[in-house]
């Protein structure tokens, strides 16, 4: 199956980021901040906790995995820092990298992702909605999902 991944809150842990950067920045947490007002390094953001090893585990049972994520349109330079950062961490899918405000648009089988702004209620295949819907909180939820969902079927 063909499966797109998004980075930031799936893949990359955005919320972890926003908390530093709050803190570094004297900001109380209970602010509500808006993506253009965080100038947040992409190159920096950890990976969020089983993200490595559910994707390796997805690659090695056959399947083929993209990104797909939405870099800020206001800041060109997050487009470059992601990049660098599926590099670093993920560097097998370098080259598998989708840049897009339009997830409803892409062609696959599983979109895992953790909004709903982008055009991923619309998407075609099962859109897994990460840390909301489908019951799937984490990495270890989606792997348990695919597998109940699609076990029967070919890859």
């Amino acid at each position: 199956m063909r499966i797109f991944v998004d980075m930031d809150g799936v893949i990359a842990d955005f919320q972890h980021a926003v908390e530093e950067y709050k803190k570094d920045n004297n900001i109380p947490a209970c602010k509500k901040l808006h993506r253009p007002e965080l100038k947040i390094d992409f190159t920096k953001i950890p990976v969020m906790p089983g993200a490595i090893e559910a994707l390796h585990k997805l690659r090695t049972d056959g399947h083929d995995i993209f990104i797909a994520t939405t870099p800020s349109w206001d800041r060109p330079e997050t487009w470059g820092h992601k990049r660098d950062w599926i590099v670093e961490h993920f560097p097998w899918l370098k080259r598998k990298m989708f840049l897009t405000h339009r997830k409803d648009l892409l062609d696959g089988d599983i979109l895992i992702d953790d909004t709903r702004f982008r055009g991923q209620p619309n998407f075609k295949g099962t859109w897994i909605w990460f840390g909301v819907g489908n019951g799937c909180k984490d990495w270890k939820e989606v792997l348990e999902f695919i597998n109940e969902k699609f076990d029967n079927e070919e890859i």
